[in-house]
């Protein structure tokens, strides 16, 4: 692999929070929780009745509403989160642009775990009631994945590469690393990537909730990542997007750096469809693996945004695996889930947690775990309980994993 150094000029951020990246940041920091009653649709006997829906979204603020219409609320995240982290980076598309990028050097890699399922039911629903003949002739692009990185590339004529991974929770983890890849290999020159979910639907809360995945606490402090009451995950909406650019290309056209990111890896547990392998395995493996690709010591990195699900298998596997790849600097290292805010955003979990990790790096604050009142002896670090942390840190890890037994790992440096 060539020696390009990525940056992370640009982020984009949805989630129960709010919508706009500092909004997000900003309440993080207050420890807020934006976890509570679904207000969507009926809940029936559902044993759940909690989620982090969005709830101050509009469409109108970032996409014609001719257009908006004819897209999934996924895509709508998508399309939003993209064009926030375009303002903020100010990527030049295009020779006519002063230094602008050529339109076949800048990809989009943007996914989701589940993508189009409003869509789904609705237009399932329909069929039934009228025929299926009278289905939206935009049902099938409102719903297929990678039509959100479609609409991004065609908004802002990107013709490099465009495709979505699908990896469940590490979806969007994945997107930013092979974004990574694609730029060290010369592949690209900028990528826009991340991920997008709005998976808030019966559908999506029947079929989580009849696994026993979900947390039943039904009330804002039911996500709890660490804490020995925790009883499952709470779900979560919205995106999470970043630009990354080719360094040289980006420090000539001025733009503001915010982060570096300098390793990434991805491997799988090989052990069952939703359980992790026993004492976190693969996920120190995967941990390991991204500490090799940026040639850094585990004793470098300052700040671990963890996968963090408020499941009790994940939690006490985390911790497993974080103690297996640290040894001593494990008691050092600070880390907290954002989930525990945010609700477990599901393919757009990682980018999300990864525009958490950037600002992390580039303000000097760590998010808290919230909701964390019981400590359980088998989740035994430094998880940043209940209030943020001033520290200055040089690099941050962000985990990701999933059902299947994907695992995706990103490190950051602060930029130097």
């Amino acid at each position: 692999m060539s020696n390009r150094r990525v940056v992370i000029t640009g982020t984009g951020l949805i989630t129960a929070l709010g919508t706009g990246t500092e909004k997000n940041w900003q309440a993080m920091l207050a420890g807020k929780s934006g976890i509570n009653t679904i207000t969507r649709f009926e809940l029936g006997k559902l044993d759940t009745r909690v989620a982090g829906e969005v709830k101050d979204f509009q469409s109108e603020e970032f996409i014609d509403k001719r257009e908006a219409r004819r897209m999934d609320l996924f895509s709508q995240y998508a399309v939003a989160a993209a064009e926030m982290a375009m303002r903020e980076s100010g990527l030049p598309i295009g020779t006519d642009k002063p230094n602008g990028y050529l339109q076949e050097r800048v990809g989009v890699i943007v996914g989701s775990g589940i993508g189009g399922i409003a869509s789904l039911e609705e237009q399932h629903k329909k069929g039934l009631e009228k025929g299926f003949d009278r289905l939206s002739p935009f049902f099938i692009i409102q719903m297929i994945i990678n039509m959100a990185p479609g609409l991004i590339s065609i908004r802002y004529g990107a013709k490099g590469p465009n495709w979505s991974p699908v990896s469940a929770c590490a979806t969007s983890a994945h997107a930013i690393g092979e974004a990574w890849k694609s730029i060290r290999l010369g592949e690209t020159d900028a990528v826009i990537a991340g991920g997008a979910e709005a998976a808030v639907t019966p559908l999506g809360m029947g079929g989580f909730s009849v696994m026993k995945a979900l947390s039943t606490r039904n009330d804002p402090t039911a996500s709890r990542p660490f804490d020995k009451d925790r009883d499952g995950f709470v779900m979560g909406e919205g995106a999470g997007i970043i630009i990354l650019e080719e360094m040289e290309h980006a420090k000539k056209r001025g733009a503001n750096i915010l982060a570096e990111l300098v390793g990434y890896a991805a491997n799988s547990d090989a052990n069952h469809v939703t359980a992790p392998a026993p004492e976190g395995e693969g996920a120190a493996r995967c941990m390991r693996l991204a500490l090799a690709s940026a040639q850094m010591n585990p004793d470098e990195v300052g700040y671990i945004n963890a996968h963090g699900t408020s499941t009790p298998y994940n939690d006490s596997n985390e911790t497993k695996a974080i103690k297996t790849v640290f040894g001593d600097h494990a008691r050092k290292v600070a880390v907290s889930s954002t989930k525990s805010m945010t609700g477990h955003m599901l393919g757009a979990a990682g980018g999300a947690e990864a525009v958490v990790s950037v600002l992390s790096l580039l303000r000097g604050v760590l998010p808290p775990t919230i909701n964390y009142t019981t400590p359980d002896p088998e989740c035994d670090l430094d998880y940043v309980p209940n209030q943020p942390r001033e520290v200055r840190i040089d690099a941050a890890m962000s985990n990701s994993f999933g059902f299947g037994g994907t695992n995706a790992v990103l490190l950051f440096r602060r930029f130097k």
